[in-house]
């Protein structure tokens, strides 16, 4: 784990590289550069070390810590550009190779090169990971031979002054100088990709990881200093081969400097397609791409794509033109797995026991720092790295994933909802604050699935929306089809595009199981403020139902019966009616019913016109002109229309010549004695009629009559008028 991490890091930006930055930005900018760099890298090893200590780590390296963690649909979208990054560094080190040898025969072409290497690293790694680890044992030795004759050599060319704060004029801005060296610190990578080669990952990830990143971080400190005490930053900048003039042997400089290239362009290719095949593995992607068209010996379509990718990145140009774009692909990455970590400490999961505690501070600082890091380098990639990820987490989503593990989504859901709910209780209730939070009695879905779509057009996702089924027996017999009706339920709802809440319940009559569902239903002052039912062609349902509208009346929850017409909705424009009878009853939640409902896409257009018929002691013009006073003050959208009825027709024959051709009656609810309710729903029946979709409303609770607030701290409600409640 070590060896591949640390020969990934001292590769070719340390040979090739790191005399540039000291040229660009002098000395102690580079210094800073290189401490901001590692600071990333260090929390991510942390991290790393942290989640790894704490799972089974199988192969696919970072893939796998993140789609364990967070769910198969963000490991996707981490994995893929994870997977471009590590194919693309085995572009990088084939420049760094090209380049290198170009400085010693000038007629040597730089693609042509870089592309063969591509091509060699490509079958080195294709051969055996055990092969290609092995002769990274001898390429470690060869570049430590090269540091020390570096280091050795600097002392004969010492210059009399270092320039410390600025390098050459006209040189690189300092940011784009970070995203040239960042991918030297990024070899952490090569070694966690191998994690499916480990014998043990939980104890060779974070040794290697965080052995490798501080060693790493030692040398790039030191090799700045170095080159900038031996050569000027114009030399530094122009040569890229600066080592060989510094150096005490400069030919044991190439062992070492070949080495690297070569070691950390197999580490890359040799994690790519690890990565490629985890993403198949777990069907992210096509499994395809973990056949072996050649045989079991040879290389799978994974590797081809790999090398395929590495060999059509050659176009880009040079080393320098692919640094950056490796740089937003790992510090995405690297910020995920950091999160990844500080969310899994945060969230207080009994199951996240790492053995290496990392405090979440550390982790979060550092997926900070990557995204900080991103906007600063370039702006605009960062945006657009973002956006393609966001892209293929969608996607990805929309296909519904499965896993057959559990994820940290729900512990630190959980924590977050835990929080609020707790800060919640202790906020002041007051009339703006309203929500209309429904639970539904929906009975059989596949029937009410009508009731339910008008409901989310109520609740205007302004508030939370349950959809209740009452199983009428004994919990005993009942208990086994619970779980499967709810998540039949939830599977239709969320078909239907619906956001709701199933729930089955197991009562021994529909009357008391309802209140007994109602007067539970919630948590920590959070839970159903509405509750409704569809319209039943039984009469002994229906005074059941305003028998439970009594009872609700003193939970302080309002109740809503919906008789949805046959007939279909007129395209446009669509009508509501609201019949109204003062703030002092029903009507303000008649109002702001029919407000939200005009707020749905499917009834933005629609007109709503508050209907009211006015007494004789008030003309009615002057009931008209208040009650568009009223709604103007509380700026609803809606036309007042005070009915002349000075015929005396009963209210029930004016609301049907009125309304009849209206899409949407809204009506408010009278409480009848009790007793009398089987009276009072047929006269309901009568009412309802021939009418249109009607919906029934009685307002309950502290806040009835109050919901909608005006400019005025008190208004009057619209006297003397009538027709308002059924």
């Amino acid at each position: 784990m070590f060896t591949p991490s640390i020969l990934t890091i001292l590769g070719v930006i340390l040979f090739l590289r790191a005399g540039w930055v000291v040229g660009n930005v002098g000395l102690l900018p580079a210094l800073l550069i290189v401490v901001i760099a590692h600071a990333i890298t260090i929390a991510t090893a942390l991290s790393v070390s942290a989640v790894a200590t704490n799972m089974h780590v199988g192969a696919g390296g970072a893939y796998y810590i993140i789609s364990r963690s967070l769910g198969l649909e963000f490991g996707g979208a981490i994995g893929v550009p994870l997977f471009l990054a590590q194919a693309l560094s085995v572009t990088l080190y084939s420049f760094g190779l090209a380049e290198s040898l170009s400085l010693l025969w000038p007629e040597l072409p730089l693609r042509p090169v870089a592309a063969a290497t591509v091509v060699i690293v490509s079958l080195i790694a294709g051969k055996s990971a055990d092969f290609a680890l092995r002769l990274q044992v001898p390429v470690m030795a060869a570049i430590g031979v090269a540091l020390l004759v570096l280091f050795a050599g600097v002392p004969g060319r010492a210059q009399q002054s270092v320039t410390l704060w600025s390098g050459v004029e006209g040189g690189a801005p300092f940011w784009v100088v970070f995203a040239v060296f960042f991918p030297a610190v990024t070899g952490l990578m090569a070694g966690v990709s191998l994690s499916g080669d480990l014998a043990d990952p939980k104890r060779a990830i974070p040794r290697g990881t965080v052995a490798a990143v501080l060693v790493g971080f030692a040398i790039y400190l030191a090799v700045p200093v170095a080159l900038a005490a031996a050569a000027e930053p114009q030399a530094l900048v122009e040569n890229s081969l600066i080592w060989f003039s510094i150096a005490l042997v400069p030919a044991l400089v190439f062992p070492g400097l070949w080495g690297a290239i070569l070691s950390s362009a197999v580490g890359s290719m040799l994690g790519a397609p690890r990565t490629l095949e985890a993403l198949a593995e777990d069907r992210v992607l096509p499994r395809l791409l973990i056949r072996r068209p050649l045989g079991a010996g040879g290389p799978s379509i994974a590797h081809l794509a790999a090398t395929a990718l590495a060999l059509a990145a050659v176009g880009l140009g040079d080393l320098n033109a692919v640094a950056p774009v490796l740089t937003m692909f790992f510090l995405t990455t690297y910020g995920m797995i950091n999160l990844v970590a500080g969310l899994e400490e945060l969230s207080g999961a009994p199951s996240y026991r790492p053995t290496i505690k990392v405090w979440w501070g550390i982790s979060l600082a550092g997926a900070a720092g990557c995204f900080w890091v991103m906007s600063l380098i370039n702006p605009a990639a960062a945006v657009v790295a973002v956006i393609v990820e966001v892209g293929l987490y969608l996607v990805l989503r929309r296909r519904s994933l499965s896993a057959s593990w559990g994820d940290m989504r729900y512990g630190t859901m959980m924590s977050l909802v835990r929080g609020i709910l707790l800060r919640i209780r202790h906020l002041p209730m007051a009339p703006r604050n309203w929500r209309p939070h429904i639970l539904v009695f929906a009975g059989d879905l596949d029937r009410r699935l009508d009731l339910v779509r008008f409901a989310a057009w109520l609740n205007q996702d302004r508030g939370l929306l349950s959809v209740c089924r009452l199983l009428v027996g004994e919990i005993e017999d009942t208990a086994d089809l619970k779980a499967a009706e709810a998540q039949e339920m939830q599977e239709r709802l969320d078909r239907e595009g619906l956001t709701a809440f199933s729930e089955v319940h197991a009562v021994q009559t529909f009357e008391h199981g309802a209140i007994a569902v109602a007067q539970a239903h919630g948590i920590a002052g959070l839970g159903s403020n509405c509750i409704m039912f569809g319209w039943s062609g039984k009469p002994e349902r229906r005074a059941s139902v305003l028998r439970i509208m009594r009872r609700a009346s003193l939970l302080d929850k309002s109740t809503v019966i919906c008789r949805i017409a046959q007939r279909s909705w007129a395209p446009t424009p669509r009508r509501i009616d609201v019949w109204w009878g003062g703030l002092e009853s029903n009507g303000d939640m008649l109002l702001l019913f029919a407000h939200l409902l005009s707020l749905n896409p499917e009834w933005r257009s629609a007109r709503i016109s508050v209907k009211s018929v006015p007494s004789k002691r008030y003309p009615s013009q002057w009931s008209e002109a208040r009650l568009g006073d009223l709604l103007l003050r509380c700026r609803i959208d809606a036309l007042p229309h005070v009915i002349d009825n000075s015929e005396g027709l009963p209210v029930r024959e004016v609301i049907h010549r009125e309304s009849g051709d209206a899409d949407i009656v809204f009506l408010g609810l009278r409480e009848p004695p009790p007793g009398e309710e089987a009276a009072y729903a047929e006269r309901l029946a009568e009412l309802v009629g021939e009418l249109p979709t009607v919906v029934l409303v009685r307002a309950a609770g502290p806040f009835a009559g109050l919901l909608l607030e005006t400019d005025d701290p008190v208004l009057e409600p619209v006297s003397g008028t009538t027709g308002g409640d059924a």
